[in-house]
């Protein structure tokens, strides 16, 4: 029997909403990437200064997600995510008036602190408007926003920033950001855990220190490092690839980088909904959501060895396009995992800490992706080792994450009862 016809409603509205804040939330990440060198200018600062703005965030975002998780399970998606969504949208249009470096940097923290509870809250709505079983594909609908927005950014953002200067598109980005919390807070109403078993208890800090006992945790940390690495490499150092590597014009290269953007996105959406089918189709939880995941890092950890090495620009961009395309797969289905690994109670703890492992050894790809360039030269030796570490997450997915944390997997237990 279908859902009413009143949560089917909701769930659409809240896949919309959900869709829009990933989206912004991407494009605010992307305003000082396109803002560079009108920002130095206007601040008389450097290369490092400039560094150091762009990596500040990650590094705020990374451990913001530590509390994130365990404030989004104690005090609800409604509240949470959408305060999170006016902090960041503040702190984007903030950095529009900022009147020096420092203010910027300030700007900057407070960007990724706000921005921190955003997917693990995604996570966190999807399971519990969503049944175990089908939460993989709006799990992948809602982190698509992480391919869709950089396909999409770029031209906006030039547009705005030429027609009216830097400061003025960081202040627009942020009041849409501003006006989009508004909605969210009139809309989305938090709702109870889906089965009887649940109760709505908070979940105390002894409880969320609890799921660093489970080698299910540990695995889906260490391992989603590996899918954030590959996926940042592409993100900050393809286009500079395609350029220096393999010739390209910036014309050209702008057009070349859609059809990777698409792939991944299809990837995002073909992830999370091969989880759901495959446990439809009789296999356990766990594992329906883990073959996504392992799958996704093998093939596209090994279609990063030809982009290396091969000779030929148009097979490099057709396995660049398959890598995108399995990353990707594989974070919609670590995202999935996320729901599903454990009770509605802890989906937004277990979720920030995996996110947490992402980024924190995330953000060393464009820095180490930097050194092995100036060291060698070339792209070969850092596209290798994106490949190798994809691999090793694979493996930590594989061998590590087994059991469900903190309760039983319940697909499992309605086998074992019917």
């Amino acid at each position: 029997m279908g859902a009413p016809a009143g949560i089917r409603r909701m769930r659409v509205v809240l896949m919309v909403m959900l869709l829009l804040i990933g989206i912004v939330n991407y494009v605010d990440r992307s305003t000082l990437a396109i803002a560079n060198h009108s920002v130095q200018q206007d601040f008389g600062i450097g290369p490092a200064e400039m560094g150091l703005l762009l990596s500040v965030f990650s590094w705020a975002y990374a451990f913001a997600q530590l509390p994130a998780g365990g404030l989004l399970d104690r005090f609800g998606a409604r509240r949470v995510l959408g305060g999170g969504l006016l902090l960041w949208s503040v702190a984007q249009a903030f950095c529009g008036l900022a009147a020096n470096f420092k203010q910027m940097l300030l700007g900057r923290v407070v960007l990724g602190l706000g921005e921190a509870p955003a997917f693990p809250g995604g996570a966190k709505v999807v399971s519990q408007w969503w049944p175990r079983a089908s939460r993989g594909f709006p799990v992948g609908l809602f982190n698509a926003a992480s391919t869709i927005a950089p396909a999409i950014a770029p031209p906006l953002l030039t547009w705005l920033m030429l027609a009216y200067g830097w400061r003025t598109m960081f202040v627009v980005a942020g009041a849409v950001g501003i006006v989009l919390a508004l909605v969210w807070f009139g809309v989305h109403r938090d709702r109870a855990p889906s089965t009887d078993e649940e109760r709505p208890v908070p979940v105390s800090v002894r409880e969320w220190a609890g799921l660093l006992r489970h080698r299910t945790t540990w695995g889906m940390v260490l391992g989603f490092t590996g899918v954030i690495y590959s996926i940042y490499l592409y993100l900050t150092w393809l286009p500079a690839y395609l350029e220096s590597e393999r010739g390209l014009s910036v014309a050209d290269t702008g057009i070349a980088l859609i059809v990777p953007y698409l792939a991944g996105t299809l990837g995002m959406l073909a992830g999370g909904g091969f989880g759901d089918l495959l446990v439809r189709r009789g296999v356990p939880t766990m594992l329906a959501r883990k073959i996504p995941i392992c799958t996704g890092l093998l093939v596209g950890g090994l279609c990063t060895i030809p982009v290396a090495l091969t000779p030929s620009t148009t097979l490099a961009l057709v396995c660049i396009s398959l890598a995108q395309f399995f990353m990707n797969s594989a974070s919609a289905g670590a995202w999935s995992l996320a729901a599903t690994a454990g009770s509605e109670r802890i989906t937004a703890s277990l979720g920030s800490l995996q996110n947490f492992g992402g980024y924190f050894g995330g953000a060393f790809a464009p820095l180490i992706t930097g050194i092995l360039v100036e060291e060698t030269g070339s792209f070969v030796v850092a596209l290798l080792a994106a490949s190798g570490i994809a691999i090793l997450a694979a493996l930590s997915y594989a061998f590590l994450v087994a059991k469900p944390v903190g309760t039983p997997d319940l697909h499992e237990v309605a086998e074992r009862t019917t």
